[in-house]
């Protein structure tokens, strides 16, 4: 413990770096509150190293406690509106292409329940397919298919 006391501005940037680290590798920056401790850790030690900061714990507590605020307050929302920017990109699916026979009859507008893959899917189409006819997955999304009759 002395020797973190000691080397206050040096404990305060290794400190600094484990929580970004933390935040970014281990939580996926899903929630910023380690990401502004940490950075307010490191420009604390920064500050104590270069003697704008007395170093004693007291100081550099609330110095990082003070940064934490400001950083957040100055940060929160551009952060957030980073967060939520999802893009609605479809995604590859090894299902889709693979055949099978339908066990109902298929119309559009209404989905029926088929036994696929050891699922139970909804499957839709736009056409009408009559039971027994062979189909082909071209859309699939949770716990539904969307198939086209094979000609």
């Amino acid at each position: 413990m002395d020797y973190i006391i000691n080397n206050l501005a040096q404990s305060l940037v290794i400190l600094g770096l484990i929580l970004l680290a933390i935040e970014v590798i281990v939580l996926g920056f899903s929630t910023f509150v380690l990401f502004f401790v940490g950075l307010a850790s490191i420009f604390t030690g920064i500050l104590i190293g270069i003697g704008a900061l007395e170093s004693d714990i007291f100081d550099a507590s609330l110095a990082v406690g003070v940064l934490s605020a400001l950083i957040a307050a100055v940060s929160w929302k551009p952060f957030k509106l980073l967060q939520n920017n999802v893009g609605n990109t479809q995604t590859t699916n090894d299902m889709i292409g693979n055949k099978f026979t339908l066990s109902d009859d298929l119309s559009p507008g209404h989905s029926v329940t088929c036994h696929y893959s050891g699922i139970d899917w909804q499957v839709s189409s736009d056409d009408t397919i009559m039971l027994g006819f062979e189909v082909e997955i071209t859309h699939v999304s949770v716990g539904k298919l969307r198939v086209k009759q094979v000609s």
